[in-house]
């Protein structure tokens, strides 16, 4: 046991451990978390706004409960949907996510 004491300092010597080293965990996990999960979900953000943004008259839709659509009225904040003949709803239209062709096209 006193081996394991005195073995101890001679080990440590006169050098000091580099402060970056101690950090770099750190920032790679950083980095990763940034590429993996942080830059593809910005994209996906984008990519739903710009849709949102280009939505038109008599497109098809599916709102974020599931219900499919054509668009009567478009206004800034809220879509006139068509569910079924002479049945309307108005819908935010942050809930719609995706044109039903999409939604079609992937069966």
């Amino acid at each position: 046991m006193n081996y394991l004491l005195m073995a101890q300092p001679a080990a440590q010597g006169g050098a000091q451990p580099n402060p970056f080293m101690s950090f770099l965990p750190f920032i790679l996990i950083i980095v990763v978390f940034y590429f993996f999960m942080i830059r593809p979900q910005m994209k996906r953000q984008k990519e739903v706004a710009a849709f949102r943004n280009n939505l038109q008259k008599g497109d098809k839709v599916v709102t974020t409960g599931g219900i499919y659509g054509k668009i009567v009225e478009l206004k800034d904040n809220y879509v006139l949907l068509q569910i079924d003949d002479n049945v309307k709803i108005r819908v935010d239209k942050n809930a719609i996510v995706k044109d039903s062709s999409d939604v079609q096209a992937e069966k």
